[in-house]
C-alpha cells in the first residue's frame, strides 16, 4: 500500500516504513473508515430485517430477498 496520510499509522511510518507496513492494513485511518463502512452497512442491512416500517423499501431490493 502507497503511503500517505490515510495509510499511515503514526509519524514514524517514514523511518520505520519496512517494519511497520504490513500493520498498515490494519491500523491506518484508511482501514479504520473501510471498517467503519462495513460495520454501518452491515447495521444498516440488520435494521432493514427487522420490519422497521420506515425502511420496509428496501425489503423490495434484490439483496433482501
Amino acid at each position: 500500500m502507497k503511503l500517505n496520510k490515510l495509510t499511515a499509522i503514526s509519524p514514524v511510518d517514514g523511518r520505520y516504513r519496512s517494519k511497520v507496513e504490513v500493520l498498515s492494513a490494519t491500523f491506518s485511518e484508511y482501514a479504520l473508515i473501510k471498517y467503519r463502512v462495513r460495520v454501518e452497512i452491515e447495521y444498516f442491512i440488520a435494521l432493514c430485517e427487522l420490519g422497521i416500517p420506515g425502511l420496509m423499501i428496501f425489503r423490495t431490493l434484490k439483496r433482501f430477498r
